[in-house]
């Protein structure tokens, strides 16, 4: 197995442990955490895809990537309205 192989397989076990840590309810969908731990998975994975290609897999982990950030973001929004009333 080669690094880009090894890279990609520490994605999948980012991804999977933040599932199984949601499932287990140990952290909440809004947790930074688990919002870190599929953004870091989902950036490992597209950098084993860059030497690795598969099309469907670079294309569900684009959206996982968009998809993390836009939860970030709506979580950091509503702490800050939070914060500010």
């Amino acid at each position: 197995m080669d690094i880009y192989q090894w890279i990609g397989f520490i994605g999948m076990i980012f991804i999977v442990w933040a599932y199984f840590l949601l499932q287990a309810n140990r952290y909440g969908i809004d947790s930074l955490y688990y919002q870190l731990l599929n953004l870091i998975g989902a950036i490992l994975l597209l950098i084993s895809l860059f030497v690795h290609f598969n099309l469907g897999s670079f294309i569900i982990e684009v959206f996982w990537i968009i998809i993390t950030i836009y939860g970030m973001y709506k979580n950091y929004k509503s702490k800050k309205e939070t914060i500010e009333n």
